[in-house]
């Protein structure tokens, strides 16, 4: 496989579509984690005919070290707050200083939310395959996130799909979903952006195009 497999995040969602097809996943909802999980999603959900949503998922990291996520706030038909209890035993946050981060996400969520989706209802899991799409995963703390999220929403099965990420992720995404489709997992990942031509950032105006433009 070449250094760079994807031309771009649309081209990736096309080939991660015919890996998705071929599981035949009952009654899909597609979910995407903004931003640059949205044109990845919107190809796998219109490969599959299948409703799109978003799983807008925000971090409540260490004060000095923002890389450890102590918790993760994600919202859709239910707002869950998900839970590091070893990071936060670590570092001393209780449940109170989490709550008082919480909130502060919880505006960034809804401001996404209305300015994304304006009056669209959260799509519902139960009963359904949910497929949670990102554009790589690199340690997979928003993704662990994700899932926590979704099983509490009870659906019929949980799978990840996206187009690469570290092998060591997916063997440890193995364990908490029933399906998982990535095109390219490199033992070494380095930055997911190494992977594409051309990975630009996605800012708010194209997650807007993008969704309005899809029709489901």
């Amino acid at each position: 496989m070449s250094a760079i497999p994807f031309l771009d995040r649309a081209q990736a969602g096309r080939r991660l579509a015919a890996g998705v097809k071929k599981l035949r996943p009952a009654l899909p909802v597609v979910y995407a984690l903004p931003r640059g999980g949205v044109p990845v999603a919107i190809e796998v959900a219109e490969a599959l005919d299948a409703p799109l949503d978003l799983l807008l998922v925000r971090k409540i990291g260490v004060s000095g070290q923002e890389e450890l996520a102590a918790a993760a706030i994600v919202d859709g038909e239910a707002l869950d707050v998900i839970l590091n209890e070893e990071i936060m035993r670590a570092v001393g946050l209780t449940q109170v200083d989490i709550d008082a981060a919480a909130k502060r996400q919880l505006q960034e969520i809804e401001r996404r939310r209305a300015l994304y989706l304006p009056g669209r209802a959260p799509v519902p899991a139960e009963g359904r395959t949910a497929i949670l799409v990102d554009d790589g995963v690199a340690t997979g703390a928003s993704m662990r996130a994700a899932i926590a999220a979704v099983r509490r929403r009870r659906p019929r099965r949980i799978m990840v799909a996206v187009p690469v990420a570290a092998e060591e992720t997916v063997r440890d995404l193995r364990g908490a979903v029933d399906d998982i489709v990535c095109l390219a997992a490199p033992a070494r990942l380095g930055a997911v952006g190494n992977f594409y031509r051309d990975f630009h950032q996605i800012d708010d105006r194209e997650v807007i195009a993008l969704l309005r433009d899809f029709v489901r």
